[in-house]
């Protein structure tokens, strides 16, 4: 479509404005949802040591099938401090230490033993390191655990820890600051006549944006007067990203762009070949990034998910901030779409995923039910149910 660019274009053109920023260490049990600024190595080999990988006995296995005399036992934080000579096995328990002089471990369910006296009652172990973890078979000291640009999803962090480290390498929380614009918008909770509209899209954004590492700066209901923006921007000007809700389109009372240029602000693109969202806007102010999205709910929701939330992460040094979508088959037939890619509100039905009948921009209540967008990309011809689509989960 004249005039309008694509999504992919202007998600790449958004991230090329500016460079992660600054990192910080923190202790890592604040770092959880933190982009890594650094790889994370190893500090310790894990295991530190070959460990018993069942509950049994630790044997020699050129003696299997033994007999064995038991002289002592390991357990996890209190090995067994001796050789095992020949002819001697340990009691042994999942997690401890091998001793000495073993080299394999003969599982308890096929071990029969009379006071100190050891027999095999089964197959026995395969082979010698039998049921043992290997000494370094997770990681070794100096090993590479994270890449910078990892997210510090649980099991990452329980990594970092196992590796031997208290405190990590983030990058910093983003400052993001919310403008909703509208001489229609009055507080949440508050009386409205027939002409007023509560401003939902502040709170949902600052919700969506829950749990990425962010600090909201909600600057509030701004009315449509050139003054009234200019002294809003004025009050965002600490931000790393501003983000403008509404007045973004061609109406006389559109005046987002005109305050922004007013400010000194370069519009970088506006005007994108997606529905919903079209008069999406990015560009600078000063050292922030400014990001214009449409009033209407799901637009401003759906530009949300595809261009703020991988903006947050590229500036917390993530390595693959884009959202990814991933293949899911088709419950009910769509039709042929036009010159603008499509991310139409759906959910799961046995399986699959259908579009929710209610597509409208300004239904909320559509959004609410939505458990997925399906996108469609521009020209594409007619779907029917069990062909694959791309879906991007929003829960």
């Amino acid at each position: 479509m004249p005039g309008l660019l694509p999504v992919e274009q202007a998600q790449e053109r958004l991230l090329a404005l500016a460079s992660p920023v600054e990192p910080e260490t923190l202790p890592i049990e604040e770092a959880a949802g933190r982009w890594l600024a650094e790889d994370v190595a190893a500090r310790r080999t894990q295991p530190a040591a070959d460990l018993s990988a069942m509950d049994g006995y630790a044997i020699r296995f050129a003696e299997c099938p033994g007999p064995w005399t038991v002289v002592g036992e390991s357990a996890a934080g209190s090995p067994l401090e001796r050789y095992v000579e020949p002819g001697e096995a340990a009691r042994i328990f999942t997690g401890a230490p091998m001793p000495e002089g073993a080299d394999t471990v003969m599982v308890q369910e096929e071990a029969a033993r009379d006071g100190d006296t050891l027999r095999m009652d089964g197959k026995g172990p395969s082979g010698v390191g039998g049921n043992v973890r290997r000494k370094g078979r997770d990681f070794a000291e100096r090993d590479v655990l994270l890449a910078a640009g990892t997210k510090l999803t649980p099991p990452a962090l329980a990594l970092a820890i196992a590796g031997g480290h208290g405190a990590l390498p983030v990058g910093r929380a983003i400052r993001v600051a919310l403008i909703s614009t509208g001489d229609e918008l009055v507080p949440p909770g508050q009386p409205t006549d027939t002409a007023q509209l509560p401003a939902s899209n502040g709170p949902m954004l600052a919700a969506q944006l829950d749990g990425l590492p962010v600090k909201i700066d909600d600057i509030g209901i701004v009315p449509d007067t050139r003054e009234a923006l200019a002294k809003a921007l004025d009050a965002a000007s600490d931000a790393d990203i501003i983000v403008t809700i509404g007045g973004a389109s061609v109406g006389d009372h559109d005046l987002v762009r005109p305050a922004l240029r007013a400010a000194g602000a370069d519009i970088d693109f506006w005007r994108i070949a997606m529905k919903p969202g079209k008069p999406l806007m990015g560009g600078r102010l000063g050292e922030a990034i400014v990001l214009g999205l449409p009033g209407n709910p799901a637009s401003a929701f759906v530009t949300a998910k595809l261009f703020l939330e991988p903006l947050i992460a590229h500036l917390s040094g993530a390595g693959d901030p884009l959202s990814r979508f991933r293949p899911a088959p088709l419950a009910a037939d769509l039709p042929a779409i036009g010159k603008r890619a499509e991310y139409l509100r759906g959910r799961w039905r046995d399986g699959a995923v259908e579009a929710l009948t209610q597509q409208s921009s300004a239904s909320l209540a559509a959004l609410a039910e939505a458990e997925l967008l399906i996108h469609r990309p521009a020209g594409s011809a007619a779907a029917r149910a069990g062909d694959t689509v791309d879906i991007l989960p929003l829960a």
